[in-house]
C-alpha cells in the first residue's frame, strides 16, 4: 500500500488491470484461490485433460498460486503462468515458470503448444476477448482444452432482500459502468461460454455455482463458502474498486473511502440473503 493509503500497480503496464499488485493484494488471492478449491470440491480444474499434460499455460496467474498447485500435481509437466508482473520469489516446483508478459498482446509460444489454458479472474481487464480465445485457440494442440472461471459483479438475493436502490445493488452498477468506460467489460463470466463455442470451441460446458455472501445459508457447504466469500470482499474490495473508481468515474480517494464504509456495513447486515454467481467454462479444440 503506498503512504497515501493507495496500491501499487502493475508497473509495466500501468492502467491495463483494475487490481492492485501488493501484499495486501497477494494475501486475498491467497482467499479468492481457497474459495475457487472449495468450490470444486479440491480440484484445480473440470476439464478432461487426462493424467499426463505436458505443458499447461496459466494467463494473470498473479502470486503464482494456482500455477505452482497445478505443477506440483503434474510434475513431469512444462507450466507457464504469466502477468503483467514478476511473481514474487517463493518455493515453485522446478517445472513451473513465471514470465512477465501482457497476454492481449501477440503469444510468442508455438503453435499448438499447451495442452491446457487457464484463465481465471481476468474479468473487467480485456477489451478484446474474441482475440484472447482465437490465441488461445491457435496455441493449444487439437484436443487441448481452455478452462475460465470468473465471478459475477451482479449481486443477488434468494429471497427478495436486494432492491435496485440498495448498496450492494448499486455495488453492481457502479462495476458495469466502469466496465462500459473503459471497453472492458466486467460481465464476461455471463458471455465467456458463447464467445470461447465462437472462437471455434467444441464440446462446452458451463458450470455455474453460488457463492454466498456471508454466512447465511443453511447448506453446510455454502455457509463456509460464505463465510470465505464475506472476507473475499472485506479483504479485497478497496483493491478491487479503487483505480476504477478514481481513474474512471471520477470519484476522489475519500468518496471512495466513505462509500465502502457503506458497503462494510451492508455485507454485515444479517437481514440480506445475498450472493453472486461463479462460472467455470471448459471447452476442446477439435482434433
Amino acid at each position: 500500500m503506498r503512504p497515501d493509503g493507495g496500491h501499487y500497480d502493475h508497473e509495466d503496464r500501468d492502467g491495463e488491470y483494475w487490481a492492485p499488485n501488493d501484499a495486501q493484494q497477494n494475501n486475498h488471492e491467497a482467499i479468492v484461490h481457497h474459495l475457487c478449491i472449495l468450490t470444486l470440491n479440491d480440484r484445480l480444474y473440470l476439464a478432461p485433460i487426462g493424467s499426463n499434460p505436458k505443458r499447461i499455460l496459466d494467463l494473470g496467474t498473479g502470486t503464482g498460486i494456482w500455477a505452482t498447485d497445478i505443477a506440483d500435481k503434474f510434475p513431469d509437466a512444462q507450466v507457464i503462468g504469466t502477468d503483467l508482473s514478476p511473481v514474487g520469489p517463493g518455493m515453485q516446483p522446478d517445472n513451473v515458470t513465471f514470465e512477465i508478459d501482457d497476454c492481449c498482446s501477440e503469444w510468442v509460444y508455438p503453435d499448438h503448444h499447451f495442452d491446457l489454458v487457464h484463465i481465471r479472474g481476468l474479468f473487467g481487464s480485456i477489451a478484446d476477448w474474441p482475440q484472447l480465445y482465437k490465441e488461445a485457440f491457435r496455441h493449444l494442440r487439437p484436443g487441448g482444452y481452455i478452462e475460465q472461471v470468473e465471478w459475477s459483479v451482479h449481486n443477488r438475493s434468494s429471497d427478495g432482500t436486494l432492491s435496485h436502490n440498495t448498496v450492494l445493488a448499486r455495488w453492481s452498477q457502479h462495476a458495469i459502468r466502469t466496465g462500459t468506460m473503459t471497453g472492458k467489460t466486467f460481465e464476461i463470466a455471463e458471455n465467456m461460454a458463447g464467445l470461447i463455442r465462437e472462437a471455434g470451441f467444441v464440446d462446452v460446458v458451463e458450470k455455474r455455482f453460488k457463492w454466498p455472501i456471508g454466512p447465511w445459508s443453511s447448506d453446510i457447504k455454502l455457509k463456509e463458502i460464505g463465510r470465505w466469500n464475506l472476507l473475499n470482499w472485506e479483504e479485497g474490495m478497496e483493491g478491487w474498486v479503487m483505480a476504477g473508481y478514481t481513474r474512471v468515474l471520477g470519484w476522489s480517494y475519500q468518496q471512495v473511502q466513505d462509500w465502502l464504509q457503506e458497503v462494510r456495513a451492508a455485507l454485515r447486515d444479517r437481514r440480506q440473503h445475498l450472493y453472486h454467481e461463479v462460472r467455470l467454462v471448459y471447452a476442446r479444440k477439435p482434433q
